[in-house]
């Protein structure tokens, strides 16, 4: 059996143990518990400007931060609970994005309350399966992500525009982008 580290992986996952882990053991795998894919949206939001090795070295904190990214609980946050946010240095202290997390919180409730399966809203975009990419053409956008982006900020979502919720896709297993040689790469 080849060695883990010896593996061929996309080349953004090399020479950094963490994102090397998160590409080996999650990244493109596909997610369909509708609490798991509404958190990776929500910490999609939080990367929007910076680096996804950043959200990932503060994803404990932000699950310590947002109730284990419950949307019961979140969605009862305050502006008590955002000035401590704000205050939270294990997390990335952006009010707007904090709200928006609050507000993302709220409409998941608001769907799941309407009979709407958030896990079955997302998959509902690619009839339940995965997309794959050539595994040559690094993609950053598509029509499918703007379309998805289009629904999500109908229903009041934020921080979700067409890249970054194309990065969400391809993290959630919904694209496969993984590098043609991956060995991670299903299509």
């Amino acid at each position: 059996m080849q060695k883990k580290s010896s593996r061929e992986r996309c080349a953004w996952a090399v020479g950094n143990q963490l994102m090397q882990d998160y590409h080996d053991e999650e990244w493109g795998v596909p997610l369909r518990d509708s609490r798991a894919l509404w958190e990776m949206l929500m910490l999609e939001g939080f990367q929007a400007g910076l680096s996804w090795s950043t959200v990932l070295n503060k994803r404990e904190a932000f699950r310590k931060a947002f109730a284990g990214f419950d949307p019961i609980k979140v969605a009862k946050y305050t502006e008590k609970d955002i000035a401590r946010l704000m205050g939270d240095a294990g997390i990335i202290r952006a009010r707007a994005k904090i709200e928006a997390t609050i507000q993302g919180a709220k409409i998941y409730n608001q769907m799941k309350k309407d009979g709407e399966d958030f896990a079955h809203f997302c998959w509902s975009f690619t009839d339940g399966k995965t997309i794959c990419s050539d595994g040559k053409t690094r993609i950053v956008t598509t029509p499918l992500a703007l379309s998805i982006s289009k629904e999500l900020k109908r229903r009041g979502f934020k921080f979700v525009g067409p890249t970054i919720v194309y990065a969400w896709m391809q993290a959630v297993g919904i694209a496969d982008d993984h590098d043609a040689k991956c060995f991670r790469r299903k299509g």
